[in-house]
């Protein structure tokens, strides 16, 4: 049977501090897994120290925990990006719901194959639709251009994108942040955080599953 794939790995991790770096992942994949253990049938699990897997009920769930990650990472300022993998692919073995091991099929080998090709890649996030290509082709392209605007947030302005993905208006960043209403109005539009609304937005239009497991 096939069922969404997430696989996802730190970039570099080799150049930051092992000990904090894996505490911090460790936390994270903690709080996605309780805000999401609904929607997760086999829960994100780290394999390889610096990599985890899982397995969701629905590709939507799936692009909606990347986007919770990667805000998530904004919100607690951790220092380290992950590529990801979303794969549409069979699973032979049944679901093990307690880990992320134990199990088998293609799908599984594709996306760790895919991910491990993303590290000679630029980009950061590969959807795979076999069952909807051009779903998969127009999701791509959007995630390109997410990548760009959270990429570009530097370490010393999550605090203030953490007000915004709050859906704070510029105004109320303003008095939090203790900024004058001009400076915030400024960060909105030089952060790029209506665009990047706008392209979860689109992304999540898509609907690309109409399988649900």
């Amino acid at each position: 049977m096939n069922y969404p794939i997430l696989m996802a790995d730190i970039i570099s991790s080799r150049k930051e501090k092992p000990t904090e770096l894996l505490s911090d992942f460790k936390s994270l994949t903690r709080f996605i897994n309780k805000k999401w253990s609904k929607e997760i049938l086999s829960p994100l699990t780290i394999t390889l120290g610096d990599e985890f897997q899982c397995v969701i009920n629905t590709i939507e769930n799936g692009l909606k925990i990347i986007f919770d990650i990667e805000e998530q990472i904004v919100k607690e300022n951790l220092n380290f990006k992950l590529r990801y993998v979303l794969n549409y692919g069979e699973i032979d073995t049944p679901i093990n719901k307690k880990v992320a091991h134990e199990m088998l099929g293609s799908g599984l080998s594709q996306a760790r194959e895919k991910l491990n090709e993303l590290k000679s890649s630029k980009n950061r996030f590969k959807i795979i639709l076999t069952h909807n290509q051009n779903a998969q082709e127009v999701i791509n392209g959007l995630f390109r251009l997410y990548e760009n605007y959270v990429d570009n947030w530097k370490q010393n302005e999550l605090h203030i994108v953490k007000e915004f993905l709050q859906n704070k208006h510029y105004k109320e960043v303003a008095k939090t942040l203790k900024m004058n209403i001009s400076s915030s109005w400024k960060r909105y539009k030089s952060l790029n955080i209506e665009e990047y609304f706008i392209c979860k937005k689109l992304i999540l239009h898509l609907k690309p599953d109409l399988i649900y497991v």
